[in-house]
């Protein structure tokens, strides 16, 4: 399982041709690290210097690793979804009837697959806001490290959305592409918050 195997091993199975894991799984992992940035810089924010912040500083530390978790979750649900994809694909199709089935298949396990994606959205899109209610009060030793979230966020819903915009492009049903395309209309303006974040540490750093 990605959580636990080591990242040199995450990294050879990346690399390999192995169907899984792939772009979905290295976005979900984009936004753990976010995550984890976050929660960093917000730890680092104690002692008597930050007294008055310090439990909202705690507090968005301990969000961000819940974050995090749910980021790891969807890392490897994408990897078994996609795995189930690829079966779907390696069905046979030597007749009508299967040709009918082999294509439900692949519609029902494409929708499926969505999933994860929808999660690292969603948790990417959180990590910025935590990011954002930081940095005004975060240790500012390391701000740099909040614009490297806001980044590794940034990262995580890029992949989703290219992503995502294929499944819709290989989804019938207009119910689930709608889902799917708030979803994108979702990671394309959170690209853009990410982008501004990153922007404001870079100004305050060198000025």
């Amino acid at each position: 399982m990605i959580s636990t195997e080591t990242v040199t091993n995450y990294l050879e199975r990346l690399a390999s041709r192995a169907p899984a894991p792939g772009g979905g799984a290295a976005g979900a992992l984009h936004a753990a690290q976010a995550a984890a940035l976050v929660s960093m810089v917000a730890e680092f924010t104690s002692g008597p210097r930050y007294a008055e912040v310090q439990a909202q500083a705690a507090g968005i530390a301990e969000e961000a690793k819940k974050q995090m978790r749910e980021a790891l979750f969807a890392a490897q649900e994408d990897e078994r979804l996609f795995g189930l994809l690829s079966t779907a694909y390696a069905l046979p199709k030597d007749t009508e009837e299967q040709k009918a089935s082999r294509r439900e298949a692949i519609n029902r396990a494409t929708i499926d697959a969505a999933a994860p994606l929808v999660a690292t959205v969603e948790v990417a899109s959180g990590v910025i806001r935590l990011a954002q209610e930081l940095l005004p009060i975060g240790n500012r030793s390391v701000s740099s490290d909040v614009a490297a979230a806001a980044e590794a966020a940034r990262a995580a819903l890029g992949t989703a959305l290219v992503t995502l915009e294929m499944n819709i492009a290989a989804i019938k049903d207009q119910a689930q592409r709608e889902q799917l395309s708030r979803a994108t209309g979702r990671a394309a303006e959170m690209i853009g918050e990410a982008e501004t974040m990153t922007a404001s540490v870079r100004s305050a750093v060198s000025a």
